[in-house]
C-alpha cells in the first residue's frame, strides 16, 4: 500500500510538540527573509553595473572585495535554505566555513574603504573622513553580532535571529546604491543604513505575531545599529577621526585635503561603497 508523501508530512508535523514547530516556522521564515535581503543587497550592485557606475576595470581589491562580500550573502542564504529543508549536517559544515569567510569580511571591508580614501575616490556624497571611519566600525559591529550567533549556534532561537541581524547590517551597500544617495547628503549613510528597517521591523511583527512578544535580539540589533552609526559619526569629526584621516592618508594625492570636506561630483567611480 503507497502512502501519499504530503499526507504523510503532515502526519510527522501534527506530532511535533509546539516548541518544535515553533522552530521549525523560525527557520522557515527568517530563511526567507534572509533570501529577500540578499536580493536587495545583490541588486544594488547590478543596478549600479547596469548604469554604467560600476566598472569591471576598478583595482583588483575591489574585485575581490565583491567575491568575498558577494560570496558571504550565497553562504548565509544557503546555510538557511539547508536549515529550512532539515539538512543540518551541510548547514554546519557550512557554517564551519562561514567562520574562516568571516575573518575575510573583516579584512576586505575595511582594506576596500582605505584604498578608496587613500586614491581620492571615495562617493562624492560622502565625506571621506566618515566614510573611512563608518565603514571600517560597521563591519567591526557586524563581526560582533556574528560571533554572537556563533556563541550561541546550538540555541536555534538565538542563533538564527543573531544571522539576520548580522546581515541586516551589511544591507547600507546595497541600499545605497539603489536610492538616490546624492540626494541624501550629508547622511546619505545614515539613510542607507536604516532603510534596512524594514527587514527590521518584519522580523519584530513575526515575533509578536507568533509568540507574543519582540525578541531581545531585535532590540539588541537596533541598538547596535543606531549605537554605530552614532558613535561613527562622532569620531570621524574630531580630533581623533582628524588625525586617522591624516595617518591614513599620509603620502598618497589626497594627503593635506580636508577630509571632511565633500569631494566634487565625478564621474562613474568604481569604489562606490
Amino acid at each position: 500500500m503507497s502512502i501519499n508523501p504530503a499526507l504523510a508530512s503532515d502526519a510527522r508535523a501534527s506530532v511535533l510538540p509546539p516548541d518544535a514547530k515553533a522552530r521549525s516556522g523560525d527557520v522557515r521564515f527568517y530563511r526567507n527573509l534572509l533570501t529577500v535581503m540578499a536580493i536587495v543587497l545583490v541588486s544594488g550592485f547590478v543596478v549600479q553595473l547596469a548604469a554604467g557606475r560600476s566598472s569591471f576595470s576598478a583595482p583588483a581589491v575591489v574585485h575581490a572585495h565583491a567575491v568575498v562580500f558577494m560570496g558571504w550573502a550565497a553562504l548565509v542564504v544557503t546555510q538557511a535554505w539547508l536549515a529550512g529543508s532539515g539538512s543540518f549536517a551541510r548547514h554546519r559544515l557550512l557554517g564551519r566555513i562561514a567562520m574562516v569567510w568571516a575573518a575575510a569580511l573583516v579584512v576586505m571591508g575595511p582594506l576596500v574603504t582605505l584604498e578608496s580614501v587613500r586614491t581620492g575616490r571615495a562617493p562624492f556624497f560622502f565625506q571621506p573622513q566618515h566614510f573611512l571611519l563608518v565603514n571600517s566600525m560597521g563591519v567591526l559591529a557586524w563581526a560582533g553580532l556574528f560571533a554572537a550567533a556563533v556563541a550561541l549556534r546550538r540555541n536555534t532561537e538565538w542563533h538564527v535571529r543573531l544571522q539576520v541581524a548580522a546581515f541586516f547590517l551589511l544591507l547600507g551597500p546595497g541600499f545605497g546604491r539603489l536610492l538616490p544617495s546624492p540626494l541624501m547628503t550629508p547622511f546619505a549613510f545614515e539613510v542607507s543604513a536604516v532603510a534596512g528597517l524594514i527587514f527590521l521591523a518584519a522580523a519584530m511583527i513575526r515575533d509578536w505575531r507568533a509568540q507574543g512578544r519582540v525578541h531581545a535580539v531585535w532590540w539588541i540589533a537596533l541598538i547596535v545599529l543606531v549605537g554605530w552609526l552614532g558613535v561613527a559619526r562622532a569620531v570621524a569629526f574630531s580630533p581623533v577621526g582628524d588625525a586617522l584621516y591624516a595617518a591614513a592618508t599620509a603620502n598618497t594625492p589626497v594627503e593635506g585635503a580636508d577630509g571632511r570636506a565633500f569631494p566634487p561630483p565625478p564621474g562613474p567611480s568604481p569604489m562606490a561603497p
